[in-house]
C-alpha cells in the first residue's frame, strides 16, 4: 500500500510530509483489535464526549501498516526534493 502524511500550506514551496511504501496486514485477533479501538480516543485527549458508540472489533477493518520505503517531501529544500529511507 501506499500512504501520505501531511498538512495543507498556503504555499508550494512550503510542503513538508511523508510518503512511504508499506505492507498491510489484517488484524485478526479480536483482542487486539479491543486494545487498537480502546486508543483511538486517547488520540484526541480534549475531546470531550465522542459523536457516538464506538465500533466493535466486528463492525470495522484494522490494519497493521509495515512500512518498507519512506520518502521525507521538504520543497523549502528545492522543490520536489525528497530523502529515502528504507525501512
Amino acid at each position: 500500500m501506499s500512504l501520505t502524511i501531511d498538512h495543507d500550506t498556503p504555499q508550494v514551496m512550503e510542503i513538508t510530509g511523508l510518503s512511504m511504501a508499506a505492507r498491510a496486514q489484517a488484524v485478526v485477533d479480536r483482542g487486539e483489535a479491543e486494545k487498537i479501538l480502546r486508543m483511538l480516543p486517547l488520540k484526541y485527549p480534549e475531546q470531550v464526549s465522542l459523536p457516538g458508540p464506538m465500533p466493535t472489533p466486528e463492525q470495522v477493518r484494522i490494519f497493521r501498516v509495515t512500512p518498507t520505503v519512506i520518502s521525507v517531501l521538504d520543497h523549502s529544500r528545492g522543490f520536489g526534493h525528497t530523502d529515502l529511507v528504507t525501512c
